[in-house]
C-alpha cells in the first residue's frame, strides 16, 4: 500500500498493519546481522520533533533511521527558538526548509501531527499526540503478540489501568480490533474515557474476573502528569483493585503474556516480581520497536532498494 504519513492506526487498516508486520520480519533479520545496517534510506533525512519527554520511542526511531542509513537531525525544544516564542508552524517550516524527508513528532496536544501534515510536504509520523494516539506503539505491540502467540486474531486482550489518559490504549484498541482480537478494558469508572461510543470493546471493573480468560494482559501506568483532578483516593487503593500482583498472576493461564508500554511504575500497576517474570515482554517490546519503526520509515520513504 502507498501512504504518505502515519498519523493513526486507521491510516493502515488490517491490510496495512499486516504489511508492516511482514516488513518487520525482514528488519528483525537485518538487526541480527554483525553489521545491522542497510542502504534502504541513504540520502533521506529524518528529524525528531519531540515537545514531550521520551526514552523508548525517540531512541528506537533514531536507531531505526540509522540502521536504514538515513541522515538524522535531533530537535531539542529546551535549546531551540521555541523558548523565544517561535510558533509551532514557524518551527516546522524552518525544519522543512532544511530539506527533511520525514518528521517524527510528539506533542502534548491532540491533533498536532495532522496539523503539521497539512503545512508541509514531508512525511509525518505521529509518535504520540496528547491523549489521542500512538500508532507505532500499537504496531510493535501487535508484532510482539504475533511473535509469541502466532497472531492477534481471536486473542483475548485485557487493557488495564488509566485508559482515560492513554494514547497507547486508543491506538491498541484500533489495531487489535482490526486484526480480530477481543479487547476488554479494565479500569475504575473514573479512569475510563467519558464516552466509549464506537470503541470495539467490552468493559469490566473486576480484574480478577477477567484474568483467567486472557491471552494478553496489557498494563498501563497512571499518567499523573495528565491528570487535572483527583480521580482515585490513593495509589495503594488502585493497586489493590487493579495492580497485577504476584497473587493475581496465578489467575492467568500458563501461556498468557504480560505487556506494558513503559515506563513502568513498579509497585503500582505491576509488582516488581511480576515485571521480571519470563512471561513479561516489556524488554521484548522495546527490542521489537526498533524493527517496527524501521518498517514504518521504509514504508513511507523507501524506494525499493534491496534490504
Amino acid at each position: 500500500m502507498t501512504v504518505s504519513h502515519l498519523l493513526s492506526i486507521a491510516d493502515l487498516g488490517a491490510e496495512g498493519i499486516d504489511e508492516v508486520m511482514g516488513l518487520t520480519d525482514s528488519f528483525v533479520e537485518v538487526s541480527a546481522r554483525p553489521i545491522p545496517r542497510v542502504p534502504a534510506l541513504r540520502g533521506k533525512t529524518v528529524v525528531w520533533l519531540f515537545y514531550e519527554d521520551s526514552t523508548r520511542t525517540r531512541l528506537s526511531f533514531e536507531q531505526a533511521a540509522k540502521r536504514l542509513s538515513a541522515d538524522t537531525m535531533n530537535f531539542n525544544v529546551a535549546t531551540s527558538s521555541v523558548r523565544k516564542g517561535e510558533s509551532l508552524r514557524d518551527t516546522v517550516l524552518t525544519i522543512e526548509a532544511m530539506g527533511v524527508d520525514a518528521i517524527v513528532v510528539r506533542h502534548a496536544s491532540a491533533g498536532v501531527p495532522w496539523q503539521i501534515a497539512s503545512w508541509i510536504g514531508a512525511s509525518v509520523i505521529n509518535a504520540g499526540d496528547g491523549w489521542h494516539e500512538h500508532p507505532t506503539q500499537a504496531l510493535l505491540d501487535c508484532y510482539t503478540i504475533r511473535k509469541h502467540l502466532g497472531g492477534v486474531s481471536g486473542r483475548r486482550v485485557a487493557i488495564v489501568g488509566d485508559i482515560r489518559h492513554s494514547r497507547v490504549a486508543r491506538s491498541n484498541v484500533l489495531a487489535f480490533a482490526a486484526l480480530g482480537a477481543e479487547v476488554t478494558l479494565v479500569a475504575p469508572p473514573t479512569l475510563l474515557p467519558p464516552s466509549l461510543t464506537g470503541w470495539p470493546v467490552t468493559v469490566s471493573h473486576d480484574l480478577d474476573d477477567v484474568l483467567g480468560r486472557c491471552d494478553v494482559v496489557y498494563l498501563l501506568r497512571m499518567q499523573r502528569e495528565r491528570m487535572t483532578e483527583a480521580l482515585l483516593p490513593t495509589l495503594r487503593e488502585y493497586t489493590a483493585g487493579y495492580g497485577l500482583t504476584a497473587r493475581r498472576v496465578d489467575l492467568l493461564d500458563e501461556k498468557a503474556l504480560v505487556m506494558h508500554p513503559g515506563p513502568m511504575n513498579r509497585g503500582v500497576e505491576i509488582s516488581a516480581e511480576v515485571a521480571d517474570l519470563p512471561r513479561s515482554l516489556v524488554v521484548d517490546q522495546v527490542r521489537n520497536g526498533v524493527a517496527v519503526r524501521m518498517a514504518v520509515l521504509y514504508l513511507l520513504l523507501g524506494s525499493g532498494v534491496a534490504l
